[in-house]
């Protein structure tokens, strides 16, 4: 089983990482420079990001400029690769683009794409706000002296979401070996 993962902070490369651990190759397609969580807090002395280096360890990364038409035709490429174990894609990009299934379905039909996304409007969440929206700072205590409430520091939300994605890819790669058909 081939995953090429295109994304950024924790829910999406998380679940990249459980298919990996599960015996998947996963291929990340990474802008050059790095993505916008490359450098990530907390950062270790040498300034590597923590939670980069954790959710992408032992993945394979090719570096691509996403701004340049000719990048933009070698990451859809590389996401509809031929192969039964192939055209399994796991990204956090916006749902229009280069990108959509959509566009990447007509270079593979029987592609699939598990896009995590924060909100059903396809906008933005991580558990800092997600957190915040369900209360859920009033339930963890308050600050030292007391008067503000505390967000957690575990990314739970996102961890669950990344898990669920896995679950999801799974489940689609095998309906695809059942029906042929993909999902997106």
């Amino acid at each position: 089983m081939r995953v090429v993962e295109c994304a950024s902070f924790i829910a999406a490369p998380s679940s990249a990482l459980h298919l990996l651990q599960l015996g998947a190759e996963v291929i990340r397609i990474d802008p050059i420079g790095g993505g916008p969580d490359f450098c990530r807090w907390p950062v270790s002395g040498e300034g590597r990001s923590f939670y980069w280096e954790g959710l992408n360890k032992g993945k394979k990364s090719i570096a691509i400029d996403l701004l340049r038409p000719e990048g933009r035709r070698l990451a859809a490429d590389v996401v509809t690769a031929p192969g039964p174990g192939a055209g399994l894609f796991v990204t956090n990009f916006p749902k229009g683009g280069f990108l959509s299934h959509d566009a990447l379905r007509e270079q593979r039909p029987d592609l699939i794409t598990v896009r995590v996304t924060g909100w059903n409007d396809g906008s933005q969440a991580l558990d800092y706000t997600v957190n915040a929206a369900l209360g859920l700072p009033y339930m963890t205590g308050s600050s030292a002296n007391g008067d503000a409430p505390v967000n957690h520091v575990l990314p739970a939300w996102d961890l669950l979401s990344g898990s669920y994605a896995a679950f999801a890819l799974l489940a689609a790669e095998r309906f695809r070996r059942d029906t042929g058909q993909g999902q997106g």
